[in-house]
């Protein structure tokens, strides 16, 4: 039986996820000015082989296409847990899009690996994905071992510790007291730089570079707009609707002291986990 796609009385995909709401509450994410520091360390060059784990709408991905495949033999492949997100991808130009949950990575080799079995990547590319691998994210590290030649790049950013400090402490007081446990719900995994790099280290990884950056990010449909994208089917995901709407308006009031200026505008603090690393030989 085939899974359930987003529509438009529920944009939603199976996995919790809508590329309409997110091309619409949250093209920040890929947004030129925010990516242009992780696009810099991967460096694409032509001709090379890359995959992107959790490409998202495929934005990003399109424009490291553009790169590698100014040589001969240039290929990238995108990857995401999300049937919304790949549809959109695919929808963008992507050729080789795949579902699929990067901890466990599953896809089809051979349908870009031109019948070679020892075909390995360049570089694996990811750009805020990682932090929603909280159930196993060394299983990342494993999978991207797997298909990665020795010496290849793993250049990522992601939510790092201290990411969404506010909005995600009032999610936790609204859902605690309600009697769930927000530990258990919360769907993130927003690391130290010691605790990636202990992580990078033990999956045989060199990490070349390693930092946390603070960005507060302009949120174009506010708070609830990002409550509406991020949240409402993780953390919120076995809350009712009325419940759930509730909660979101606690957060948003919540929020407005920090997170609004006199004008109106709504902004929220985000902390980046950067890093660079190679596979050991």
């Amino acid at each position: 039986m085939s899974t359930p796609s987003a529509s438009e009385s529920n944009p939603y995909d199976a996995q919790g996820w809508s590329a309409s709401l997110y091309n619409k509450s949250a093209a920040f994410v890929y947004s030129p000015a925010y990516t242009a520091p992780v696009l810099d360390i991967l460096a694409a060059k032509p001709g090379e082989k890359i995959i992107d784990l959790g490409c998202g709408s495929g934005e990003v991905t399109v424009l490291i296409e553009e790169i590698v495949k100014a040589a001969q033999g240039g290929l990238v492949v995108a990857v995401d847990y999300s049937e919304s997100m790949i549809e959109k991808a695919k929808a963008v130009g992507l050729k080789h899009a795949f579902v699929s949950d990067i901890q466990a990575l599953d896809i089809p080799m051979e349908e870009f690996n031109n019948n070679d079995p020892e075909f390995k990547f360049d570089a694996a590319f990811s750009n805020a994905a990682l932090h929603w691998c909280k159930r196993d994210p060394a299983g990342v590290l494993e999978s991207t071992k797997k298909i990665l030649k020795p010496g290849g790049r793993l250049v990522v950013e992601m939510g790092g510790a201290m990411n969404c400090i506010g909005i995600r402490g009032a999610l936790h007081r609204s859902l605690k007291s309600r009697g769930y446990d927000p530990i258990a719900l919360d769907p993130w995994f927003f690391p130290s730089v010691e605790e990636y790099t202990k992580l990078l280290t033990a999956g045989s990884f060199e990490v070349l570079q390693i930092s946390l950056t603070p960005r507060a990010t302009p949120l174009p449909d506010g708070v609830r707009g990002w409550l509406e994208v991020f949240v409402r089917k993780s953390i919120l995901k076995d809350c009712s609707d009325t419940e759930a709407t509730e909660i979101i308006d606690e957060v948003v009031e919540a929020c407005r002291i920090d997170c609004q200026d006199s004008l109106g505008n709504w902004s929220m603090m985000y902390n980046r986990l950067r890093f660079a690393a190679v596979l050991k030989a």
